[in-house]
């Protein structure tokens, strides 16, 4: 059996339901559960089946459950927004996006009057590239593989003619495009950023549709300057900085590379240990001896509790140099994208003895 509990989501208007179904063991067979309500909520409970059945029974119950929950408009993104799954779903497709390396603040002064890099929102997303080739739309996170995309910005991606990649960040049913790696199979990741923003532009200036929108990139030492300030007064997470002649290189370098960000805030990508009671999980991180704790981080009643071994984001104000454990933390959600591998120790901004 593929799946053994699925969560569902439904948002529209003034409506935000969740939905979660179930199989779980009971004496040698199985009962479908399900749990629903409004998010956040103390959820309503039942069962599909009043006595054990065999497995086969309970997967039939169990995918007819969901079936009939998904063509109400529910869907296993949190946002709410309705996905479309491609059947090649996690499948490899050997497209790797551009991954940036973080600078500090005396970096991000520097950039600000280099005319050589241009600037950006970091937006607090996921990482996406949109393939067009031919009717087929399809997603691809950061490890190159193929992932469902929000339908608005599949039924957008069908505005544009020919075929395309887009790079981006999806937040919910928009996607932010940045850069543009291929157009009518030309290879354009040889060229250099600034003519790949001009192409990107007269594709999007092409469609007409509301959900893919460009992000806007800031050239000159005042607009960058201007940017900033703006960015810092919205809460915004960050500032991405791009060497305007630089091609596109899949992949993260080990260190630099001609597109850095910086956040304005910590973030990190944390393992989860153990399950705390009251909606608690314990953070762990990698260093050479093996995985230690970073503090506990307290689940939002509109997440799903994680399952120990996941990969969750957490933003927190500093750490703490004597125990490592984060200050702070705020959850964020499930990282499906990252590797248990990449959660070391490395990423913790540490308190500065001014704030000691």
């Amino acid at each position: 059996m593929s799946q053994q509990k699925i969560s569902l989501y439904f948002k529209e208007g003034s409506s935000d339901k969740e939905y979660h179904a179930s199989i779980e063991p009971k004496d040698g067979l199985f009962l479908v559960q399900f749990a629903y309500g409004r998010r956040g909520s103390t959820l309503q409970t039942g069962t599909k089946t009043s006595s054990p059945v065999d497995l086969p029974t309970a997967t039939k119950i169990f995918n007819k459950l969901i079936a009939e929950k998904k063509s109400k408009g529910y869907t296993e993104g949190e946002a709410g927004t309705p996905y479309q799954h491609t059947e090649k779903e996690k499948s490899a497709t050997n497209i790797l996006p551009q991954l940036l390396n973080s600078i500090d603040e005396s970096e991000v002064d520097e950039l600000m009057d280099d005319a050589n890099w241009c600037a950006q929102e970091k937006f607090d997303g996921r990482r996406i590239l949109v393939q067009k080739q031919g009717s087929a739309i399809h997603g691809i996170n950061k490890k190159g593989l193929l992932v469902g995309l929000p339908s608005p910005v599949v039924v957008a991606a069908h505005s544009f003619k020919g075929d395309f990649i887009l790079d981006g960040e999806s937040i919910g049913e928009k996607f932010h495009a940045f850069d543009l790696l291929a157009l009518n199979g030309e290879d354009l990741c040889s060229r250099g950023y600034h003519a790949r923003v001009t192409a990107l532009l007269n594709l999007l200036f092409s469609g007409q549709q509301q959900h893919i929108r460009y992000s806007e990139t800031a050239w000159t030492s005042a607009e960058k300057k201007r940017l900033l300030v703006t960015l810092l007064k919205q809460n915004k997470e960050g500032i991405v900085f791009k060497r305007t002649a630089a091609p596109y290189t899949p992949g993260r370098p080990n260190s630099g590379g001609t597109q850095l960000k910086h956040k304005f805030y910590a973030t990190l990508s944390a393992l989860v240990g153990t399950i705390n009671t009251r909606r608690s999980a314990e953070i762990k991180l990698l260093n050479e001896t093996g995985w230690v704790t970073a503090g506990n981080v307290t689940i939002p009643p509109n997440h799903n509790i994680p399952k120990i071994g996941q990969v969750v984001e957490v933003r927190y104000l500093y750490a703490f140099k004597e125990s490592g454990c984060v200050y702070q933390p705020v959850y964020l959600g499930v990282r499906s994208d990252v590797l248990p591998t990449e959660c070391p120790t490395s990423q913790l901004k540490f308190k500065s003895e001014e704030e000691a």
